[in-house]
Parts: C-alpha cells; structure tokens; sequence
C-alpha cells in the first residue's frame, strides 16, 4: 500500500525576515517530502516561526502552541515545532519545553538549515529535541524556498544587526551583521525575474550596512545600481533602513534609478535628541531633517514613512511633545506607532524611569489622531492623479475587490476583474482615506 502523502503547516508571527524564513521552512520541508497543508488540523508536521520584539508576540505564540495540545492528542505523530527569535531566550525556551510537552521540536535563528535533518531524528527516535546554538556560523547557506506569490519575493541580502539600539532584541537573537556575497545576491534576483517575478524586496535588519564586512569597497547603493541594471525587474524594494547609514549616494542612485521604487521608511523613533541617545539611535533629529530634505529635494514624488515608539523610559512630556512637532514639521506619508514594550536582556527593559501604561496609551493616541490627520490630507492630493500599481490580490475586506501597492507601498483598492492579479497596471485615484486609494483602471 503506498504510504500517506505527508503534510505540513507552518505559522508565522513577525517581520518579513521571518516570513521570508518561513518561506525557507517551507521549502526544505518539501525538499523532504512534505507537501503543504491547507488547514492546520490535517498535518502531519506544524512549525511555529516566533518572534520576539514585543512581548505581544510572545504572549500569542504561547496561546497557540496551548491551542495545538488537543491537535497532538487526536494524533500522537504530529510533531509540532517552535523556532525563531523567541527561541533564542532561554527562559523562553525552558518555558515551552517544561510547560508543553506536546512540542517536539525547538530551534533557534542560526540552525534553520537543521531542520530537516531534526526533522528526520524525531521521526525515527521519537524524541524531543532543543538545538538552539548561542551564536551565528557565519552565513546561513542559501536554502530552498516555498514564495506565496509568483510576482513577489523577498531576498536576504545581510542577516543579524550591529546596532544594538538599547530596546531592541534583534543583535541578540540574530547575531552580528554578515552580508551576503554580491554575486550570489545578483545571481537569485536574475532567477527570479526569469521565473516571471515583477517585484523584489531586500531584506536585512538594516540593508545600509550591506558590503561593510567585506574587504572590497561594495555597499548598498552599489547593489541596487547592479540590480537595476537586469532586464525585466520591474520593482525594487528594500527593508528595513537606518537613518544613520543613509548616505546622499544612495539617494542619488535611488533617484537615477528605474526598477527602485520611490519610497523610503526611516524609522526616527523619537523627535527628542535626550531619548535618541539613551535609546543609542546614532543620529539626531536635526541630522534626521537635513536627510528629509536631501530626499525631498532630490526625489520630490517620494513617500516617506516611519517607525515611532512612544514612552520610552525617562520620556517627558516636552520629550513627547518635540516627537509630535517633529511629525508635523516632516509629515510622513504614514507611520506605525508603537507603546515601549520591555525586553528581557536589553539595556532599556533596566532603565529607571518606567513609563506607567495609562500615559504611554495616551500619548500613543495623541500621535496616532495625528498622523491620520496628516495621512488622510496627503492622500487627498492623489485624488485624480493616475498611480502604477501592482494587482496583488483579493481585498481582504471585501471580495469584490482587488488591491495592490504602487511604486510609494501606498494601498491602492480597484473594483475585481478578471486577469489583473500580478499584472502592473494604471489606476486613476477617486477615493481617498487615511491609509488607502481607491480607483479605476484607465
């Protein structure tokens, strides 16, 4: 009799690195014989791909992992795998494997490329395992991958972080900066716009550091000048970038080149030099307005958008009050606002001066009334322009519509017709809110 078809299921909490990861999981799962589950209830194998920047995160990862136990009951082969971020703490870790027998498998950020082979331990010996080495091996090597979409992937370029900003978690559970060799870089891209991908994102927990680990003089703008340099990709984008290794040359490459789109995500933080610096951002608000204007003036049609954490340890209300001035003097395309969340192991989680949640909520509503107003009045401007945008789907509100970005990552809904998923087409703007375009094809 032939053996059942083995399936799995993998769920993924976080940033695109961990999407782009779980992709990768996917992939080698396939490459093992697995073959994609469409419920979570039929597989015979469930991934959990953690993350660990806010304790939000965490809190769901814990709730799921609980909501699985009945899936395992049912059927003592399941085996059930937590890995990622989250994993690299060992309270977390000793956590999950004393509390929740049910899982199988735990492993970290730096031996994904293990999993098969633990993977094939567990079906054999049926026993638990924890592998979660402490630090990177240099590279992960290249890894086959599973893309969600047929005209969109996403492409490691640096992996870890040497920034070490004192609320952030990321240095340590994703190691030191390691770029990835340039060819190996231009080679994937080149495959995949042979396979038909239009768009193309960089990832890397700050791409502006890219090339400074190696000996030959290579950095970001030159690898976004190479790329755009191949036939047929259409769309470039990257992520995440760090105002303070923003250079004017890369400006400049982005404003002469075609296939990079006109957006840029900054991610400021906080308007107060006192709180830039305790949170160890490496530039200062004015140093932030003269890149602004760089880009502005360079690139005037750009979108800029940004990342804000409010009550941060020790944040004033004249702290508070030069983010909101600093917001309205930059007016950002859109940003996403986020309450300081401690995390275990970081310089800030030990600071004195602990915002109570009561002010840190209000603060947060006070920004995000803001920079609504200012969104919802940027995008009034678009109304009769005709945008380029990318057809990615169904709407996800209402299934008689589709939705897209265009070359500014601005959402753009057209009502649904047949053929236009994947294709790039010219939408005419004549609806407009805070976060989202609507229009007609023209």
């Amino acid at each position: 009799m032939k053996d059942k078809m083995k399936k799995y299921f993998i769920i993924t909490y976080g940033c695109q690195m961990n999407e782009h990861d779980s992709e990768k999981l996917a992939g080698m799962l396939e490459a093992i014989d697995y073959h994609k589950a469409e419920e979570v209830e039929e597989a015979d194998i469930i991934l959990i791909n953690t993350c660990t920047i806010r304790e939000n995160a965490e809190l769901r990862v814990f709730g799921k992992v609980g909501e699985l136990k009945r899936l395992k009951e049912n059927n003592p082969d399941l085996i059930i795998g937590v890995g990622g971020c989250m994993m690299q703490s060992e309270k977390a870790v000793r956590h999950l494997y004393e509390k929740h027998p049910q899982v199988d498998l735990i492993f970290g950020t730096h031996n994904i490329h293990h999993v098969p082979d633990l993977i094939k331990r567990i079906e054999k010996e049926r026993s638990r395992i924890v592998e979660v080495w402490d630090e990177e091996e240099g590279l992960i090597p290249d890894l086959p991958s599973v893309r969600e979409s047929d005209f969109k992937a996403w492409v490691s370029i640096i992996q870890g972080c040497n920034n070490f900003c004192t609320y952030c978690v990321v240095p340590y559970v994703r190691g030191r900066e390691r770029s990835r060799p340039f060819k190996d870089i231009i080679n994937e891209v080149e495959k995949l716009v042979a396979e038909g991908v239009k768009e193309i994102t960089l990832l890397g927990q700050n791409v502006n550091s890219y090339g400074k680990d190696f000996k030959e003089n290579i950095d970001f703008a030159d690898l976004l000048q190479e790329l755009d340099k191949i036939p047929a990709l259409y769309r470039l984008r990257y992520m995440t970038s760090h105002p303070r290794d923003f250079s004017f040359k890369l400006i400049q490459v982005i404003k002469d080149t075609k296939a990079v789109c006109e957006h840029f995500h900054l991610p400021i933080q906080s308007g107060s030099n006192r709180i830039l610096k305790k949170m160890n951002r490496g530039y200062s608000r004015e140093k932030y307005l003269e890149l602004v204007n760089k880009i502005r003036q360079e690139v005037p049609e750009a979108a800029i958008t940004t990342d804000i954490i409010v009550g941060f340890p020790g944040e004033t209300e004249e702290d508070f009050q030069e983010t909101i001035d600093l917001v309205k003097e930059v007016r950002f395309d859109s940003a996403f606002t986020f309450i300081y969340s401690p995390r275990t192991g970081t310089p800030a989680s030990k600071m004195e001066e602990q915002i109570p949640e009561d002010i840190k909520k209000e603060r947060l509503s006070r920004l995000m009334a803001l920079q609504n107003q200012i969104s919802l009045e940027k995008n009034q401007a678009e109304l009769g322009k005709v945008v380029e945008v990318l057809i990615e789907g169904e709407s996800k509100n209402n299934p008689e519509t589709l939705m897209g970005r265009d070359r500014r990552n601005k959402l753009v809904i057209i009502p649904k017709k047949d053929g236009l998923i994947g294709e790039i087409v010219n939408v005419r703007i004549n609806k407009v809110q805070s976060f989202t375009l609507y229009g007609e094809v023209v």
